[in-house]
């Protein structure tokens, strides 16, 4: 028998907690659609965001390395499958809307530019002059405009909550302008648990990666608070103990990552659960006029991660071997948008036509053009305008 997207709305309310986002409660689209007859809007949304083109590109943008330096490392496209996957599972736990948060945690991240935080420093200093450049309003200029895949309206057209939701992204990589979106008021709790969900996903991540790279010293590592923790627990582990001084082979590794994952997502998930008992929300409007986030880390927890994201920040990210990548990654990024800028005969003829429509302008224009880039077609472009034996 079929459920109905009717009635799939009918089961949130007897399954989702009052300060759920509902889908029969969204704001709804700019452009009013028909509802789809099986498919909720937050699912459509969901799936509309992964048939993007800007959704495939993030398999070739980088997270921490460049996608030539290795194929087990964590791109942007792995990175925000992570975030849904630990987004998912808080939600379910805190009853709130796994599909609203799954589609915010899937669309996080459209908007970077080639090469990571390092291209986005890049293309934000070459458009000083012109409005400068960020991540977070690049993935709204995507879902709102950039993205042509249907005849009655620009962009993809999705709900005023998966919108907020991405406005509202507030992680320490984000820079938030929720103008438009009621900036004091606070984003729903399934926004919320996304941001926890991106935090809880790049730092053990990063952590894991950087240790399979030989960047980061296990020994260095182990004098962190967190894995000194998790150390500890996989010691009186009941299954498979194992000594604290084991070393640190990938079957270690793995299971200490698991370990830091499943105690952040724990307790985010506890200490979120309890305020929320604590406030005691009648509705998703009572949570939002708090203003202020619910769903947070205990503050033991805040300290660890503090720990750690100083430690990454200064061990793995300003390590000699990133360096070295992101002063190449800033060459290539200023070559191409300098070059285009003063030749945008340069441009394919799509680019070109935009130059023409872009009501910022053409440097807006251009930057989009690049920031939609992969790392690969990238450095491939960069060739191509630049090496004579490359043919174009």
């Amino acid at each position: 028998m079929l459920l109905t997207s009717a009635q799939f709305s009918e089961r949130e309310r007897l399954i989702l907690a009052p300060y759920a986002m509902m889908n029969g409660d969204s704001r709804g689209r700019v452009y009013p659609e028909d509802q789809h007859p099986y498919r909720s809007p937050f699912q459509k949304d969901r799936d509309r965001v992964i048939h993007t083109t800007a959704f495939r590109r993030l398999e070739y943008k980088t997270q921490v390395f460049v996608y030539h330096e290795g194929d087990l490392y964590r791109n942007r496209l792995t990175h925000s499958i992570e975030v849904a996957q630990i987004g998912r599972t808080m939600a379910r736990a805190l009853r709130a809307n796994e599909d609203l948060t799954e589609a915010i945690c899937l669309a996080h991240d459209l908007g970077h530019p080639p090469f990571g935080h390092t291209g986005e420093a890049t293309l934000n200093g070459l458009m000083a002059e012109f409005g400068g450049f960020d991540h977070q309003r690049q993935t709204m200029r995507l879902v709102e405009r950039l993205e042509d895949r249907y005849p009655g309206f620009p962009g993809l057209n999705l709900t005023y909550e998966v919108r907020e939701g991405l406005v509202k992204h507030d992680t320490d990589y984000d820079i938030t302008d929720a103008s438009g979106y009621e900036p004091d008021r606070a984003g729903t709790l399934e926004c919320q648990i996304s941001n926890l969900a991106d935090e809880i996903a790049y730092n053990s991540a990063d952590l894991d990666d950087g240790l399979r790279s030989g960047i980061l010293d296990p020994a260095d590592v182990g004098r962190l608070s967190i894995w000194q923790k998790i150390r500890e627990s996989l010691a009186a582990a009941p299954d498979y103990p194992v000594s604290e001084d084991a070393p640190l082979d990938s079957l270690l590794r793995a299971r200490a990552i698991r370990k830091v994952i499943s105690a952040e997502v724990t307790d985010a998930v506890t200490t979120t659960a309890m305020r929320l008992e604590a406030y005691d929300f009648a509705s998703v409007d009572d949570l939002r006029a708090y203003g202020r986030n619910v769903a947070t880390f205990s503050p033991e927890m805040e300290a660890l991660n503090r720990e750690l994201k100083d430690f990454l920040l200064e061990k793995f990210y300003r390590h000699w071997r990133v360096n070295r990548m992101a002063a190449k990654a800033q060459r290539i990024l200023r070559d191409l948008f300098t070059s285009y800028s003063q030749d945008p005969g340069q441009l394919p003829p799509d680019a070109q036509a935009r130059l023409k429509t872009e009501p910022e302008g053409i440097e807006r224009a251009i930057c989009d053009y690049v920031a939609g880039m992969t790392d690969r077609f990238a450095i491939q472009d960069h060739l191509k305008l630049f090496d004579p034996d490359t043919r174009v």
